[in-house]
């Protein structure tokens, strides 16, 4: 399992019991192709890690923010619990690399599927939590979203408004961007979209999301951090 220990050096958690981490990686359709290897696909480890990830966001924002009501807490905890804040966090640690998957899902991309990703994400999370318990698991949390956390909070669980802020720079400087549906991915139920935006100089940006609303916002958001621009 050398592939699962470079992993393990990745994310900064050494696993007593491996199995959990394999586990937490093992997508369902790589067990429907290897039926007898008696895995276990991440579905139950998913339901798992998305409560511990939800406690530890929760416990952070009690403690933190005395201050805020219970309604504005639980949008600032739904903005980082969400499958745009995990995929990201997924990308970062290239989790997508280390997934088992089915050779059509491989095919399809599945690897970077923001949908395949975030919920690998949270069985990782799960798989952190069974092997060391809760406070272990809520310090590699904090360690990997506490910045967004912060972020959110600053914005009190507001949706940044991304491409308005693209598009007073860009007319500031005399120009407008330019958006465009690369295209689209998934099952009816869970689409996963892909857009991109060009300035005019020529550079691009592209963002993901399940409307294609959300697909230019992540766009428009990838662009101001090309460009340093403070959102």
């Amino acid at each position: 399992m050398a592939e699962l220990i470079d992993f393990e050096k990745i994310i900064g958690y050494k696993f007593n019991n491996i199995f959990y981490l394999k586990n937490a990686l093992t997508h369902t359709s790589y067990v429907n192709e290897h039926k007898n290897s008696n895995g276990v696909s991440n579905e139950r480890m998913e339901f798992l890690g998305d409560s511990v990830l939800g406690l530890s966001v929760s416990e952070f924002l009690y403690t933190n923010y005395k201050e805020l009501p219970e309604g504005v807490l639980s949008k600032i905890r739904a903005s980082v619990v969400c499958e745009t804040s995990l995929a990201k966090l997924a990308s970062k640690l290239t989790l997508g690399d280390y997934l088992y998957m089915g050779k059509g899902e491989q095919l399809s991309g599945g690897s970077f599927k923001p949908s395949v990703t975030s919920d690998a994400m949270e069985s990782v999370i799960a798989a952190i939590y069974l092997d060391a318990g809760f406070e272990t698991v809520k310090k590699k949390v904090l360690e990997w979203l506490k910045e967004d956390i912060i972020e959110a909070a600053e914005h009190n669980g507001r949706e940044t408004d991304y491409k308005s802020t693209l598009q007073e720079f860009c007319q500031g400087n005399g120009f407008s961007p330019k958006y465009n549906m690369i295209g689209e991915s998934g099952p009816d139920h869970e689409k996963v979209f892909e857009a991109s935006v060009m300035l005019e100089d020529g550079r691009t940006a592209c963002g993901w999301g399940p409307t294609k609303k959300k697909a230019q916002q992540a766009a428009a958001k990838a662009m101001l951090e090309i460009l340093k621009i403070e959102i």
